[in-house]
């Protein structure tokens, strides 16, 4: 089976306080992160034993994991496995990066989410730098406040050239065509960002060749539709398996939309998809069919 996870266990707890998250400073007790590390520690058992499948993994944590040992031993010992072929994390960089030497860089990706205010952007460069001289796959973005555009400019001549900076558009904002024709200087994918994507009755991959799954083991086709299509750990999801229709009226967020069939964007990101980094590279602006955006 061919077969993209998304992973996102009970940590909630997170080193930033954007004021545009809920989880923004959010502390986890002591047991609420034993729980954590136990559920990630089994999943991790769990894909380590599916040789006979081809894996794709994409944790996205509500709070920040890489500033904690078990998500970065996670990702190594996972890219490290013949049979996942990607196995990414969404995170602020806020961790150190010397872990990465014991991963396969042809395998593990880093999704950075740049937050001005949180933290320093010449510390948060020097993650990046440190990132490209390693070897490691990574993309680079902002929430498309306009507070941040000018950070988002800077961030973007400084990067290296080959590094994707994506913008995401704020939750709540509607934009002119004149700010979003700015973005879209910065990031010419923007437009996908700018406005849901209608989705109620259009072939989605969730549900089929890509499942969400919870600390518990409870399988969804994705995050954002509550049914449940059974367990990872009892094997029950396979038989539910099969093509879906999205039953939203809308899909607002990348990690949802990305997968619907009516967008192009398995083809713009390929080989890339969990990591939100496009095929080829950068795009230039102008240079990208926005089929559906």
């Amino acid at each position: 089976m061919d077969l993209t996870l998304l992973y996102r266990g009970p940590l909630a707890s997170c080193d930033f306080d954007c004021p545009y998250c809920p989880f923004a400073k959010r502390r986890d007790s002591g047991e609420q992160l034993r729980a954590d590390r136990a559920a990630l520690d089994r999943f991790t058992e769990w894909a380590t034993g599916q040789t006979g499948d081809r894996l794709r993994i994409l944790f996205t944590p509500w709070g920040e994991g890489l500033v904690r040992s078990w998500y970065r031993r996670a990702l190594v010992d996972l890219s490290r496995l013949p049979h996942v072929e990607r196995v990414a994390i969404q995170t602020n960089l806020s961790c150190r990066t010397d872990w990465l030497a014991e991963a396969d860089p042809e395998t593990v990706a880093l999704w950075c989410t740049y937050h001005p205010g949180q933290t320093p952007y010449e510390r948060f460069l020097g993650k990046c730098r440190e990132l490209a001289d390693r070897g490691i796959r990574f993309s680079v973005g902002v929430v498309g406040l306009p507070e941040h555009r000018e950070d988002a400019r800077r961030l973007r001549a400084a990067l290296p050239a080959h590094v994707y900076l994506w913008v995401n558009a704020a939750e709540g904002h509607t934009y002119t065509d004149a700010e979003a024709e700015e973005w879209t200087g910065i990031d010419p994918l923007f437009p996908y960002s700018r406005r849901p994507h209608r989705s109620a009755g259009l072939p989605c991959r969730t549900g089929e060749s890509v499942i969400s799954v919870d600390g518990e083991g409870t399988v969804r086709r994705c995050h954002f539709v509550k049914a449940e299509l059974g367990n990872l750990y009892d094997g029950s999801y396979r038989s539910a398996l099969r093509p879906r229709a999205c039953p939203l009226a809308v899909c607002d967020c990348h990690i949802g939309y990305v997968h619907l069939e009516t967008l192009p964007l398995y083809d713009v990101f390929a080989g890339g998809v969990l990591e939100r980094i496009p095929a080829g590279g950068p795009p230039s602006p102008g240079g990208m069919l926005l089929r559906g955006a």
